[in-house]
């Protein structure tokens, strides 16, 4: 009898579509199941996953459930940089390695980062609308150059917006639990306190991962030390920020504007107050998403499938205890 194909199932929607990702797959004769069905909390996975060799794994949870139905697992890879929505202890205990593909997005992110920070400097959405509609509210609006720009969370993606907003004559400060002094003085970024850079900063941008540790890292307390008008990018993860505090803060003033790209539940419930602010930008989770990033992360998660179905050590592994497990 012939071998057996691998069997790749994946929850991302974008894996296995951009570049050369698509050839790639189809060379390695892999069996390509998508399970991507909005309407099941899982996407569909538990009607696959126990014929998976890997799970490549988008914003739906992984589960120790998931894992009991994954009986031929041999890893779980992630098509992106966050893994807040993978149990990687119940991994690790499984001996399942975790991958993802650090880096690969961050110029997609940023660019949005950038592109938000135009949209409310600028008044952008606001124009737009009024135009379609028929009017023309000519909004006076503010440039970015000689701004300052507070990054929370200077990795691989808050590097690359702190090189864009650097190139804007923007003023960069940052906040990082692990601070890389080395280049903070190369672009000339000053790492300050939380507290403090809430106070200094024109806009604020969240770069952080989700979790215990980051829930409303952004609440009324914190929105009350920001400087009065300042503007809130969330492209990080939802429960990042208090919404209900950030509605608020923008009703009051306190807050001059805020854009959104992140939320607890994907698609948000648009009947929260926020969503109504004239002063409010939103996109759906767009962040990495560009052809070239897509791209890029297909590949570094083809190259994790190679090594985990080759029987080697992926690149990229965060849970180096598993193969111990095994």
């Amino acid at each position: 009898m012939p071998d057996r194909k691998p069997v790749i199932v994946t929850t991302s929607p974008g894996f296995g579509k951009h570049g050369r990702v698509p050839e790639l797959i189809r060379e390695r004769g892999w069996e390509f199941i998508s399970c991507t069905d909005t309407s099941k909390p899982d996407g569909g996975v538990s009607e696959h996953i126990g014929r998976a060799d890997a799970l490549v794994v988008g914003l739906v949870p992984v589960t120790p459930e998931t894992l009991t139905q994954g009986g031929k697992l041999r890893a779980v890879i992630k098509h992106g940089v966050g893994v807040d929505n993978i149990d990687i202890p119940a991994c690790t205990e499984a001996g399942l390695p975790v991958c993802n593909t650090p880096a690969a997005n961050a110029d997609a992110v940023a660019e949005l980062a950038v592109g938000l920070m135009f949209s409310m400097a600028r008044w952008i959405p606001q124009g737009h609308a009024s135009v379609t509609a028929g009017g023309w509210d000519r909004r006076i609006g503010t440039q970015l150059g000689g701004k300052t720009l507070g990054i929370v969370g200077l990795g691989n993606i808050g590097k690359r917006l702190a090189k864009l907003a650097r190139g804007l004559g923007m003023q960069v400060v940052a906040t990082d639990k692990y601070p890389d002094e080395a280049f903070a003085a190369e672009h000339g970024i000053s790492f300050l306190p939380l507290e403090e850079l809430l106070a200094q900063s024109d806009y604020i941008s969240l770069h952080v991962f989700g979790g215990a540790d980051n829930a409303a890292l952004i609440n009324e307390a914190t929105l009350a030390q920001i400087k009065p008008g300042a503007k809130l990018i969330n492209l990080a993860r939802g429960e990042v920020v208090d919404l209900d505090a950030v509605a608020k803060a923008l009703e009051s003033g306190q807050l001059g504007g805020v854009a959104i790209d992140a939320y607890v539940s994907e698609p948000p419930d648009t009947s929260h107050p926020v969503f109504s602010h004239p002063n409010a930008v939103f996109t759906p989770h767009s962040g990495a998403d560009t052809r070239e990033a897509l791209e890029n992360v297909g590949l570094m998660v083809i190259e994790s499938l190679d090594a985990v179905l080759a029987g080697e050590t992926p690149p990229r592994m965060l849970n180096a205890d598993a193969l111990a497990a095994r």
